[in-house]
């Protein structure tokens, strides 16, 4: 299955997926597990694109119990009676820019829709009414308890996450919708909502005291994505076929796939989870590239960041509590929980002690994608040059000449348009990161801790590894002072590749650019 038609790219239904015997990595052990165990509502978050549909699909046809789609997967040798269910799905991903008016004629759509697929009439013209008529009628109708399968439930919502009024009034037509859920509890086998955020509990589902949230349960952890496991053995015919399209060895194409994919951990410990979207396009297409943010960035994600003030700098190898990163979108007091649920942050590590997990960018994918995002913010019109001129500086490091890369960058900041309120140290700071970690080709770190303090930046390439600290408004001589006397070289030495320390001054009040460099070996 190594052509591009043998990839479901795009396609999120379970039915078309096997009757079309596209790629297939196989969840359905975790689909046994979810239903067979004493809960009955269930919550899981996961970002954008990373099959919470397709699983929402594969959960539909197995209440519908289409046997013939499951054959040759896990389930088939799990479940013995296969006892099919009336399924009631809504997806709400259709319902984003709403008000609330627009938000209620939509659910009325959809319900109208089920009504109509089950034969049921309701005259009633409100929401929470006709979704718990319509949940009595198809159990009495069918005399079998329902399925309740809510897909992307937030939607609604994420646009006007960063307008609190408006939040709130979307919020209440939401939890009207979703109460009659616990009145007819006696009459629903299963109920399964997706999303990318947490809303709290009691501002959505208020009702649904008893819902069981298994976003961060490790026996969940793979249950959208790919993990490496899958990957090293469903896949394992495709990284080949990669491997032989770029002309590299198998390691050094797992390694590709490994630095640009993976890295996302959804509890701990997890396996590692590759991003699923990004990985399909790459096989497809024979190529690495970033595909999850070519689909766009969220404009949600955009806002709040400004609405918290979030700096590129600032993002990532933080240390939080559990409350902290998973906490209701609505009630945050920082962007970390929504960069984390959103899957531009994941876990990379959890101190049982201490109670702490460590949360950095998951691979270079998002960091690129990201900070790519963030430029305009700092460039303003410029953003584009920007980008030509980082693959210019590109250029120069790859031939292992600092001082050329730096010349360009000069030569492009003075042609940059700055508005009177780009006259703060921060905003230079943050723009000259930014700018290093666009150079997509190394390894690139900014403040990077160490046992004497924090590197402004460090890049390393091939063979060369640049420890640069920046200073504003004083002089290259003291930021190379400080890379010397604070030994910011001894935590490298052992990688055995030729170190430069790079001591650069930008001057703030009066050019607005970078002003000297010194460099030594």
């Amino acid at each position: 299955m190594n052509s591009a038609n043998g990839y479901p790219i795009g396609i999120q239904t379970f039915e078309r997926i096997r009757k079309e015997n596209l790629l297939y990595i196989d969840k359905t052990g975790y689909v046994y597990r979810m239903t067979h165990t004493s809960g009955k509502h269930f919550f899981l978050s996961r970002p954008r694109r990373f099959g919470k549909s397709l699983l929402v699909s594969t959960l539909e046809s197995y209440f519908k119990a289409d046997k013939e789609l499951f054959r040759g997967l896990q389930i088939e040798n799990m479940e013995r009676e296969w006892t099919e269910y009336p399924v009631v799905l809504f997806d709400f991903s259709g319902g984003k820019h709403q008000d609330a008016g627009q938000l209620r004629r939509y659910i009325g759509y959809m319900l109208e829709e089920e009504e109509r697929r089950f034969g049921i009439e309701c005259d009633a013209v409100d929401e929470n009414v006709r979704l718990e008529n319509l949940i009595t009628s198809i159990y009495e109708k069918e005399g079998r308890q329902v399925v309740v399968l809510i897909d992307e439930y937030d939607a609604p919502l994420l646009d006007v996450a960063h307008q609190d009024g408006q939040l709130a009034i979307l919020r209440d037509v939401m939890r009207n919708f979703y109460s009659p859920l616990k009145k007819c509890e006696r009459m629903l086998r299963f109920v399964f909502i997706t999303g990318i955020t947490k809303f709290s509990q009691v501002s959505i589902f208020s009702e649904l005291n008893n819902i069981t949230n298994i976003s961060m349960d490790n026996e969940y952890a793979g249950i959208c994505g790919i993990t490496r496991e899958e990957l090293l053995t469903q896949m394992t015919a495709d990284v080949d076929e990669l491997a032989r399209k770029l002309s590299v060895g198998r390691e050094a194409a797992v390694r590709l796939l490994t630095e640009n994919y993976d890295g996302y951990h959804f509890a701990w410990p997890s396996p590692d989870v590759f991003n699923p979207y990004s990985l399909l396009n790459c096989f497809s297409r024979q190529k690495v590239a970033g595909y999850w943010f070519a689909t766009g960035t969220p404009t949600f994600l955009i806002e709040m960041m400004r609405k918290f003030g979030t700096v590129p700098s600032g993002i990532g190898g933080v240390q939080a509590k559990e409350s902290s990163f998973d906490a209701p979108t609505e009630s945050m007091s920082s962007i970390m929980p929504l960069l984390y649920q959103s899957g531009y942050l994941t876990i990379k590590d959890y101190d049982p002690q201490l109670g702490l997990y460590t949360l950095d960018i998951p691979n270079k994918e998002i960091r690129i994608g990201l900070y790519d995002s963030l430029l305009p913010n700092y460039m303003e019109t410029a953003a584009d040059e920007g980008r030509v001129a980082i693959a210019h500086m590109s250029t120069f490091i790859n031939r292992g000449d600092i001082n050329g890369a730096l010349e360009l960058l000069k030569s492009f900041l003075e042609a940059v348009p700055y508005c009177d309120n780009t006259l703060y140290e921060g905003h230079y700071q943050q723009m000259l990161y930014l700018i290093f970690a666009l150079l997509t080709d190394y390894d690139i770190q900014v403040e990077q801790r160490t046992a004497k303090g924090r590197i402004d930046i460090v890049l390393e390439t091939k063979t060369h590894i640049y420890i640069m600290e920046l200073k504003f408004d004083k002089t290259a001589e003291e930021a190379l002072a400080q890379i010397n006397t604070a030994r910011y070289a001894d935590a490298f030495v052992l990688k055995g590749k030729k170190i430069v320390k790079v001591g650069i001054n930008f001057c703030v009040k009066e050019e607005r650019n970078i002003t000297e460099w010194l460099t030594q070996e």
